[in-house]
């Protein structure tokens, strides 16, 4: 189940380098904004309450195609690009196994925990 889950990460990256490949913009610009949606971790400087909520919106897939969409129906290729984006890094993260934090802390994600386990030590 796993590889079936890592697979439809990868398929989902894939589609947003397939929308990107159609956008008005140089190749360099999806590695260049590729780590823009990490900023919602600055939330946590509010609290781990605060930083999961503007972490998981920001990795949130349902917002990434509907900013997308929202750009295509608009006529606005920077809002399909910043759809683009958030799905691209959304997805890459998944597939590293990064998943939505919960409010208990960062490293807490529906994905289980990320790192070293305490109880390995």
């Amino acid at each position: 189940m796993k590889l079936l889950l890592k697979l439809e990460e990868l398929a989902e990256m894939l589609l947003a380098v397939f929308v990107f490949a159609h956008l008005p913009y140089a190749w360099w610009v999806l590695p260049a904004v590729f780590l823009l949606p990490d900023l919602s971790m600055l939330g946590y400087l509010a609290g781990p309450r605060v930083g999961a909520i503007c972490y998981n919106l920001a990795h949130h897939k349902a917002l990434a195609v509907a900013v997308g969409i929202g750009g295509w129906v608009l006529g606005q290729p920077v809002l399909v690009l910043a759809g683009t984006v958030l799905l691209f890094h959304s997805a890459f993260d998944r597939l590293l196994g990064y998943g939505f934090k919960y409010a208990t802390g960062f490293k807490d994600t529906h994905l289980g925990g990320m790192g070293v386990s305490q109880a390995s030590l």
